[in-house]
């Protein structure tokens, strides 16, 4: 697209009065087009309005927590969130803020004392073609000879707004056909999956679901599935899509790390701390810092380092073992577990406050048995995944009736190691059959 130029307007608005924490004539526009950001901006700024732009959903979350603007104008796609949900989750947090589309319709439940301005920039930078935006002009307002004369639409009579804003609708619409031409298509509205995550069942859609909607927070998340439902992968997912995808992304098991040493792996030590320190380290929580922290098997941590930790989470400083200076550290917690934390912190082995502080927002992974329909794509999924290194195998009828009849205690990850141990077994045959399929103890 062409840059365009704003022609200064006079401002008959008064300017609001501050409300609910809001800063007037302070917007935010979310689009993965640059030129549409820039050319809303500059209309807007040329307004006497703030604009702070965002390339994608969890950088436009990021701006709204830091400060909550007077409208927020959202591009007919995001390439990391849905649209829909994102502005269904937005006006259901913040329903005091305009929000608007780039075809000029308001979604919001209010309507800002600047709605005029907004609508105008949106209107006049969907316009494409200079030369066009200058014959727009010249039918509602014949340009002196004076290259330099200003443009005041709310100085026209109204028959003459009225022309104008025709024109310039006139204008868009060919070039909102273009524009679109050029970007990818609108993500649908309704719920898709994850690329992380394999099956479209129900309960997998909501996964997805909640996920996109908490990601670009630093809100903490408590993952409860059974175990190898995919607790990690989840996890992933909500690191990827935050504002800190970029910043590490930190896993331990806290029931793979014997209770002496799980002090020191989370919280790290200095030199001579305890038998052993030869030097000091840097602990896990340090090492995520400005990134994402999973604990996963978090009801296996002991109760005396669930102190700590509780500590950690409140305030966002550690000690390391050793030492007795405090270290400012800047995490998102997602944590994990199969257990039924809820019941062990009513029963008082697992600390309740720091339960209600870690399940901030719950995220249920599935036992495979209650999406079993989601087999046959799972079972395609790692057949491919096997591949990458020798010719992909397939799998025939018979194969396939054995595996949904199996229970899956194991659930997804059992299922890749059968896969696994039927590809190994059927050699160099092409096409896994039932007799390649072993559950459990039945090769012994």
């Amino acid at each position: 697209m062409s840059s365009l130029s704003a022609p200064p307007l006079s401002n008959p608005f008064p300017v609001p009065l501050r409300s609910r924490g809001v800063h007037p004539r302070n917007a935010v526009v979310a689009s993965p087009d640059t030129s549409f950001r820039e050319r809303i901006s500059a209309i807007l700024t040329g307004l006497r309005w703030q604009i702070r732009q965002a390339s994608s959903g969890a950088e436009a979350w990021s701006h709204i927590d830091a400060s909550l603007p007077e409208a927020l104008i959202v591009d007919t796609w995001l390439p990391d969130l849905e649209t829909g949900e994102f502005m269904k989750d937005f006006l259901c947090a913040h329903p005091e803020v305009d929000l608007l589309h780039p075809d000029g319709t308001a979604a919001g439940l209010v309507r800002s004392s600047h709605r005029a301005e907004l609508l105008y920039a949106l209107r006049s930078c969907q316009e494409t073609d200079t030369a066009a935006w200058n014959a727009a002009l010249d039918t509602a307002c014949p340009r002196e000879n004076s290259p330099s004369r200003s443009f005041s639409a709310a100085a026209l009579p109204r028959a003459e707004q009225k022309e104008l804003q025709s024109a310039i609708t006139g204008a868009a619409s060919s070039s909102t056909a273009a524009r679109s031409a050029s970007q990818p298509a609108p993500m649908a509205l309704g719920p898709s999956r994850l690329p992380e995550l394999v099956g479209d069942a129900p309960a997998m859609l909501e996964i997805s679901r909640r996920v996109r909607l908490v990601a670009p927070r630093s809100t903490p998340v408590l993952i409860v599935g059974p175990t190898g439902s995919g607790k990690e992968l989840v996890a992933q997912a909500l690191h990827r899509l935050s504002p800190r995808s970029r910043k590490p992304f930190i896993a331990i098991n806290c029931a793979a790390i014997p209770e002496a040493l799980l002090e020191a792996e989370l919280f790290g030590h200095t030199r001579g701390a305890f038998t052993g320190a030869v030097q000091g380290r840097v602990g896990r929580i340090e090492a995520a810092d400005g990134g994402t922290l999973f604990l996963d098997e978090i009801g296996e941590m002991p109760l005396a380092l669930q102190s700590k930790l509780l500590r950690f989470v409140e305030c966002g400083e550690l000690q390391r073992v050793g030492d007795n200076e405090a270290v400012r550290v800047n995490v998102r917690i997602i944590a994990a577990t199969h257990r039924p934390l809820a019941q062990h912190a009513q029963q008082g082995s697992f600390r309740a406050d720091l339960y209600y502080r870690l399940a901030v927002f719950l995220v249920h992974t599935p036992a495979l048995a209650e999406h079993i329909e989601d087999l046959p794509a799972l079972v395609e999924h790692f057949l491919e995944k096997m591949g990458r290194e020798e010719p992909v195998k397939h799998i025939d009828a018979t194969a396939m009736a054995r595996l949904t009849a199996h229970d899956w205690p194991g659930n997804v990850r059992e299922l890749e190691h059968v896969l696994e141990r039927a590809v190994i077994l059927a050699g160099d045959a092409a096409v896994l059959t039932a007799d390649e399929i072993e559950f459990g103890q039945s090769a012994l």
